[in-house]
């Protein structure tokens, strides 16, 4: 088992107000993430079944015209790269941890603000039992260099349109709401 958390993580907490502040019409969503985030139940872990945290990123190209998306081996869906935070209450770090490790990119930056919040099922998948992923998204900056490579955790990348993200029925529809955050400048800040 796990054991319950000394802390809350105050640095999270002021990026959650933050985010309430920018995205007031999201305010219910930002207070079930608060919630998360004060359970004494560690929501930092896996193992945390009832819901944990997880981070992933919109990767944006140097002219930020372009999303590089992942083909998901387990979910079968194009998605945005990321994962659970595995004990690291650091999120903007696990999403960029993961940009690094599921594209292979080189000379990619986060911007330190949360990007986009996202609560969503995730079904059992060998032996894991179903369970919430309170995803906590940022956006990640391409440099110069956008050569990929495909990880084990993807069939595919792709670089793709972010205008053809947003109006693309073929997507999660969370994944196009990003895609309609960026092209918009919405949720955009240096933190």
């Amino acid at each position: 088992m796990f054991a319950s958390r000394p802390f809350r993580a105050p640095a999270l907490a002021a990026a959650f107000a933050d985010y309430a502040v920018r995205h007031p019409d999201e305010r219910a969503t930002v207070d079930e993430f608060v919630a998360l985030l004060d359970d004494p139940l560690d929501p930092f872990v896996r193992e945390r079944l009832a819901g944990h945290f997880t981070a992933s990123a919109l990767v944006v190209s140097a002219d930020g015209q372009r999303t590089l998306l992942t083909h998901h081996r387990k979910l079968n869906l194009w998605l945005q790269p990321g994962g659970h935070a595995d004990g690291d209450i650091d999120l903007a770090r696990v999403a960029l941890r993961e940009t690094e490790e599921e594209t292979g990119l080189q000379g990619v930056a986060v911007l330190p603000a949360i990007f986009d919040l996202d609560r969503h099922w995730i079904p059992e998948h060998k032996g894991v039992p179903a369970h919430w992923h309170y995803d906590v998204r940022y956006l990640v900056r391409a440099g110069a260099d956008e050569r990929f490579a495909v990880s084990a955790e993807s069939h595919a990348l792709a670089w793709r349109p972010l205008a053809d993200v947003a109006a693309g029925t073929e997507y999660d529809a969370s994944l196009r709401r990003m895609a309609r955050k960026c092209l918009d400048g919405r949720g955009i800040s240096a933190g």
